[in-house]
């Protein structure tokens, strides 16, 4: 890791208005303004919080949960990797994780959550339990609270994914604030997480930039890997002998 050093902008002699721009930007933004600290503490101050999904344990989990992922994302119509990243933010894919608040399991699914009748999933200490808890409640906040259609589908994920980190009661508050505070309520990423860093704290900010970024991270390899998967199975049964 460097230390010491100084980065900066490099402009063309010939866009002067591009170099006005990006002062006045700087400028409003720098550290101590609050857009300057969320982006600080996201990229900076915690980084040590951020785990590499991608080292051999976690990908062989990852690989040995991937068809009990895309079963539940498929009938809540997720993408499955988007919810292994949420797992993997949840609990490092460990199924036998406690919270001191009482949160089980993969997906850290509070009993009384899946016991509630919109969700009414039991023995969620089993792993498929679980995962079929988190993706259901998930999917609950999704539906009643963020379908508008002004928010568009990758939005509702990152707005569910805060829910169910805070409930949906204190992000929709937010969301009022973010509009009154001229921000777009629509919007999370340098929008409502402003006002969510501010009102509930960092954590929040973390938790949803951590899943998207491990998201992002699964998307770059699996779906190689997956595509390797099904090339492999159709050369498998093109050289099959033939029956009979």
């Amino acid at each position: 890791m460097n230390s010491g050093g100084q980065i900066a902008w490099a402009v063309r002699k010939e866009n002067p208005l591009l170099l006005e721009h990006l002062n006045k930007f700087l400028a409003r933004n720098k550290k101590g303004s609050l857009l300057g600290n969320i982006l600080y503490n996201r990229y900076y101050l915690n980084a040590s919080a951020i785990r590499n999904p991608l080292i051999e344990s976690d990908r062989e989990k990852l690989i040995d949960l991937l068809e009990v992922f895309r079963k539940y994302a498929s009938r809540y119509n997720f993408d499955y990797l988007a919810i292994a990243a949420q797992a993997y933010q949840e609990s490092g894919l460990d199924n036998r994780k406690r919270s001191p608040t009482g949160a089980l399991g993969i997906m850290q699914v509070l009993p009384s959550t899946a016991a509630d009748k919109k969700i009414k999933i039991k023995n969620i200490e089993k792993l498929e339990n679980n995962i079929h808890a988190g993706v259901k409640y998930l999917n609950f906040l999704r539906k009643r609270y963020f379908s508008d259609p002004a928010i568009t589908p990758a939005n509702r994920v990152y707005f569910s994914w805060a829910a169910y980190n805070a409930g949906p009661a204190k992000i929709n508050r937010i969301r009022r604030q973010a509009a009154k505070e001229g921000f777009d309520p629509n919007q999370w990423f340098f929008h409502v997480e402003n006002i969510a860093a501010k009102v509930i704290g960092r954590e929040i900010v973390h938790y949803v930039a951590n899943i998207n970024k491990y998201y992002v991270a699964y998307q770059l390899q699996f779906e190689n890997y997956l595509k390797r998967q099904q090339e492999i199975e159709k050369l498998r049964k093109k050289m099959a002998p033939a029956k009979g």
